[in-house]
């Protein structure tokens, strides 16, 4: 990574921990997750609100390092109001990122690809992806309004 775009996911990073994007409460969510990081102590509950085989609204609460919390809200922005197969090809694109596992897809991560440089620091890679398996979790729950819409878990 270079140094200017080092700079520039440092300046992401930090906006995104200082400002959270879809942070609170989420009383009227559908879908429901938790993650924890033991190793670190980031503690995140992701909600969402689907209809009509999208997301509708998400939110999360918690707490964690900067790039946890710059994760969590960066993918918050990403998938807000994205159908849930989107959000489950953005999910694979983030998690295929982080692992080093083939290239970044930036036509599907657009801003997001930001967080590659997570990459450089092993032990944070976990930080970034909390949120990320969150949102698999909710994506694979079940619910009535989803199996309607012909959007069941598995079904990408």
């Amino acid at each position: 990574m270079n140094d200017e775009l080092g700079l520039l996911y440092q300046d992401v990073v930090l906006d995104h921990k200082r400002h959270p994007r879809h942070h609170g409460p989420l009383p009227d969510a559908d879908r429901e997750s938790r993650g924890y990081n033991p190793l670190c102590g980031d503690s995140i509950t992701l909600r969402l609100r689907t209809g009509d085989g999208r997301i509708e609204d998400i939110a999360f609460e918690g707490q964690g390092c900067a790039i946890c919390v710059a994760s969590a809200s960066l993918m918050t922005e990403a998938v807000h109001g994205a159908r849930l197969v989107d959000a489950r090809v953005a999910l694979r694109a983030m998690h295929r990122m982080l692992s080093g596992d083939g290239e970044v897809d930036e036509a599907v991560l657009g801003k997001l690809s930001l967080l590659q440089g997570v990459r450089r620091f092993p032990s944070r890679i976990k930080c970034a992806a909390l949120a990320w398996h969150a949102l698999g979790d909710c994506l694979d729950e079940p619910t009535a309004a989803a199996q309607e819409q012909g959007d069941e878990p598995g079904r990408a």
